[in-house]
């Protein structure tokens, strides 16, 4: 029975560098999943050459052993050549499957490149059979399910769909709801769905009473969950850490092998129930070597309501265990030497010793190092003496990484491919095809007239819009403000045919109960336009007297991308806020721009919670936080959720102008987000009118894009303009 059930789940390791993969396959995974120097979520790590990935794609299957490829990044429209190349190079190698996030990245591989099987990236957010069977349909063959579900929703997902699914079980979590957080890319360009992010949420931010790490979660881990999990019908169990380091990544595929395999091997009886709780229970001690954060089940069991279980602001993003605060420091013999004194939390805790690696961060969060250490002196009262690099002072932390006694030499897998054979193999430099997709006809443009629309958070916000009319109003489609539309008795200042509901763009399974009936009473009630932000929503209108436009959620960087969507009837497009001018130009011709809707003025959603952070008590009890730049940001609370928007509008108002003259002829004012006043309503839609400048304002990403990092190991031709 457990020879035949192996086949059925796999356990899948991350490999950041060829250690990572080392590590992995010593102790145990089924599966790896690597990327190359390009087009994949961690740039940062060190990933893999050409050579070294079909090394190891050669040892691997020679050990009846799978490969993945993380292609989870979306392209901007210059980059469709490099990625046409990157995909072509993939399914000539034989790997197992790319991971990918974007839409276009799915047409392109489905439509050139059908040996390769793709599975849909946690990005994507994917939280509904809804949304796995539409991909499913697109010969999407995994779906990675994003990570802010239930186990209920879990299990629902699995009860409806024959797709493959697969689950985070351990590892770094990310505050945002899946793919949906523009923080890194809002304060610099590094895009997390480039693979730049910055980790801005874990750093230390400062609001009226006090400071703290408000927004960075703990790690994942579901090992006691493992069971339920298998019973389920999950397909696969994934492990986070392609940024961690080899011993990291062998600690943690020990201990979910040994667990896994005495589950899969059960055959439910009393006395193999006890041996699962026990392989669980050693594999939960071997995880106490992990030097990670602190460990939650995140929305696992369904009470995540709040952030006490999920988020410690009282304690920094770093990894490792801490082992105390720098009390004071003196010079020895050449060394820089600080007295590590303990807390009440940090007391029991182990000392280093020379060899293991520290971290330290400073009080502020302005910096942090690792260092070898290379000197301990042990004091009576449980504080020690260490060596620690220039530029830490007393006050700043020190946490423990690793340490050396733990770390070992993995037997290798690559080989030294000494005829290199591997070595000229890289992409060609192909051009992709050209892409086409319909432009809006006429006749459907007359349901969006040209013209300037404003979008707005709640139902009260209608009143404020009413005092200077858009072309039409965008109400978020939250439960709260359906219900409002559905049971208002005295007449609201927009009717249902001058209203557009724009549904949100996380929507788990367990959202249909409430959306699927709803919808159904909101067109019979008139509301007959809709934006779409997130694929589970394109079924649930299907076949339905409505006209769709695809929100700024669904990412369409790429002419693929758009024609991927343009497949299924969507002919009309909110630009997502992080895209840039030339980028926008390039991926729709003069004569499609007539489809586009353009975000000239908006409080941008940095990152989207799936919590109420207002029900976690105190420490949550402000509007206003900033950072070390002094750069203001915003808390705000909506229906069972929390959202992060800049306290700096974000305004090309005063563009409107040359983007007529370019061809786009609709654009939004988007008000949602913070509370609405009158005031500033009136000198927004005057300076829209009038095409002037809004003082103090961001321009985002606008004018100088995503921010480039040159790490593709050969350098191409410049890309066509498909």
């Amino acid at each position: 029975m457990r020879a035949v059930l192996l086949k059925k789940i796999e356990l899948l390791a991350p490999a950041g560098s060829v250690e990572a993969l080392n590590a992995a396959v010593s102790c145990g995974a089924d599966a790896v999943y690597l990327g190359l120097k390009n087009f994949n979520a961690r740039l940062r790590s060190a990933n893999f050459t050409y050579a070294q990935f079909e090394d190891a794609l050669r040892s691997l299957h020679s050990q009846g052993r799978r490969l993945y490829v993380a292609v989870n990044t979306v392209f901007e429209q210059r980059e469709a050549d490099r990625m046409y190349q990157t995909l072509k190079y993939l399914s000539k190698s034989g790997c197992d499957g790319i991971i990918v996030q974007d839409f276009g990245v799915v047409l392109m591989a489905r439509s050139c490149f059908p040996a390769l099987k793709i599975h849909s990236s946690t990005q994507m957010n994917v939280a509904s059979s809804k949304a796995a069977n539409l991909l499913s349909k697109e010969g999407v063959t995994r779906a990675v399910l994003a990570r802010e579900l239930s186990f209920e929703e879990i299990k629902a997902v699995r009860a409806n769909t024959n797709i493959e699914i697969e689950v985070f079980v351990h590892g770094a979590l990310c505050v945002s709801e899946s793919g949906l957080c523009l923080f890194s890319s809002y304060l610099g360009g590094k895009s997390a769905n480039r693979g730049m992010c910055t980790q801005a949420c874990r750093r230390l931010y400062s609001r009226g009473g006090g400071s703290g790490y408000y927004f960075s979660p703990l790690d994942l881990q579901l090992l006691e969950k493992m069971p339920a999990l298998v019973k389920a019908g999950v397909n696969a169990f994934k492990i986070e850490g392609r940024m961690k380091s080899a011993d990291y990544v062998g600690c943690v595929v020990r201990a979910y092998r040994l667990a896994l395999d005495v589950i899969l091997g059960g055959g439910g009886d009393a006395g193999e129930e006890e041996a699962v709780r026990g392989s669980i229970a050693k594999a939960a001690e071997l995880l106490k070597n992990d030097f990670a954060r602190q460990k939650t089940v995140f929305h696992f069991d369904g009470s995540a309501g709040g952030a006490g279980e999920w988020l410690n602001p009282m304690r920094d993003g770093g990894t490792g265990v801490k082992l105390g605060v720098i009390g004071k420091v003196r010079n020895k013999d050449g060394l820089r030497l600080a007295l590590i004194k303990r807390t009440v939390e940090d007391a029991g805790k182990v000392i280093p010793k020379a060899g293991d690696s520290v971290r330290i961060h400073r009080a502020d969060d302005s910096e942090r190092a690792s260092h070898k250490v290379k000197y301990v002196e042990n004091e009576t009262d449980g504080a020690f003496w260490t060596d620690i690099p220039a530029g830490f002072a007393a006050g700043d932390s020190v946490y423990l990484v690793s340490v050396k006694e733990m770390s070992r030499r993995w037997a290798p897998l690559l080989q030294k491919d000494k005829d290199g054979k591997y070595a000229s193999r890289q992409p060609g430099f192909e051009k992709a095809p050209s892409i086409k997709f319909p432009p809006a006809k006429k006749e459907t443009q007359k349901c969006f007239p040209e013209g300037l629309y404003v979008s707005v958070s709640l139902v009260e916000d209608m009143y404020i819009a009413q005092s200077v009319k858009p072309q039409a109003l965008i109400l978020s489609a939250s439960a709260g403000n359906i219900t409002r539309l559905l049971n208002e008795r005295k007449p609201l200042p927009f009717k249902a045919a001058d209203t557009i509901l724009s549904l949100p763009p996380f929507f788990a399974e367990g959202e249909l109960a409430f959306y699927e009936p709803a919808l159904d009473s909101l067109l019979e009630a008139g509301y007959s336009r809709y934006i779409v932000n997130n694929l589970a929503h394109i079924p649930l209108l299907k076949n339905k007297n409505a006209a769709i436009v695809c929100g700024p959620c669904l990412y369409t960087f790429n002419r693929f991308a758009v024609s991927f969507l343009s497949g299924h009837q969507l002919n009309f497009f909110v630009t997502p806020l992080e895209n840039n001018r030339q980028n926008l130009e390039r991926t729709f011709a003069v004569n499609e721009r007539g489809g586009v809707f353009v975000t000239v003025f908006a409080y941008p959603r940095l990152f989207r919670i799936r919590a109420s952070l207002r029900d976690s008590g105190d420490l949550y009890d402000f509007s206003e936080f900033s950072d070390q730049r002094g750069e203001v940001f915003r808390l705000v609370h909506e229906d069972g959720s929390s959202s992060v928007i800049p306290a700096r509008a974000f305004s090309i108002v005063d563009k409107i102008p040359f983007l007529k003259y370019s061809g786009f002829k609709r654009f939004i004012v988007d008000f949602s987000g913070p509370a609405l006043r009158k005031a500033d309503y009136r000198a927004v839609m005057k300076a829209a009118s009038e095409a002037s400048v809004l003082n103090g304002a961001s321009r985002f990403n606008w004018k100088d894009g995503f921010f480039q990092a040159e790490n593709d190991e050969r350098r191409p031709p410049a890309a066509g303009g498909h």
